[in-house]
């Protein structure tokens, strides 16, 4: 006849293999909704190159580059009944001065911006004011998921984060690119993240590379003071 604690430990065993085979089902029904994720636009509205001091805790002057851009994207596929939030973010690349035969950091890759928007059930997370929470609750009332959020229309957005180097330089640098990516975390399963092959009903994220453009020189004085006359 079995003990009290051996019954114990058969229902907690049939228990968490019921919870396994429940998370697991959960998880796997992502891959039965549609991810079919696009840009419409993405390009750099105005890029900036100063010499200064791109953080309050910056020890020394360097060179920064600040880019502003315009995005235009629906991502509301990417929301399901299983979405806790999406994360998404803008990256500037640029070739490094090795190319392609530098090694590991042949291009050179900086996040000037990013937003994490949530879904309706996760909306008590956000990082948000009173006024902007309530307001955010107001517009998701009675939903459970709501696509909308994933609809992006962003425009001259002035960056989060400055561009810098190591070298302390980043003016005049060519072929700069902007790339927009996105993370999906649910509230089961794994984290996701935009690929560069489709899978099966999950598309690769399209139109997500903007055109290439160049970082300005910065002024000099002389030149100012001109301009100023």
């Amino acid at each position: 006849m079995y003990s009290s604690i051996v019954r114990l430990q058969n229902t907690f065993g049939f228990f968490t293999t019921v919870a396994f085979v429940v998370a697991f089902l959960i998880a796997a029904s992502d891959f039965l909704s549609p991810r079919i994720p696009s840009v419409g636009v993405l390009k750099a509205t105005n890029v900036q190159v100063v010499r200064g001091r791109p953080h309050y805790y910056s020890t020394k002057k360097e060179e920064y580059a600040i880019i502003k851009f315009s995005l235009d994207a629906d991502l509301s596929s990417l929301f399901t009944w299983n979405t806790k939030n999406l994360f998404v973010y803008v990256t500037a690349e640029w070739p490094s001065a090795g190319g392609s035969g530098s090694g590991a950091n042949a291009t050179n890759q900086a996040v000037i911006w990013d937003s994490i928007i949530t879904s309706p059930s996760a909306d008590h997370l956000a990082n948000l004011g009173p006024v902007a929470m309530k307001k955010l609750r107001r517009s998701a009332q009675g939903k459970s998921v709501d696509p909308s959020r994933g609809r992006l229309s962003i425009k001259n957005q002035r960056p989060k984060y400055q561009i810098t180097h190591p070298k302390g330089k980043v003016a005049e640098e060519e072929d700069v690119v902007l790339r927009l990516h996105y993370n999906v975390q649910p509230w089961v399963g794994i984290l996701t993240w935009n690929s560069d092959a489709d899978l099966w009903k999950w598309k690769t994220l399209k139109g997500n590379l903007s055109k290439k453009f160049a970082l300005p020189a910065i002024k000099k004085r002389e030149e100012k003071k001109k301009a100023s006359v």
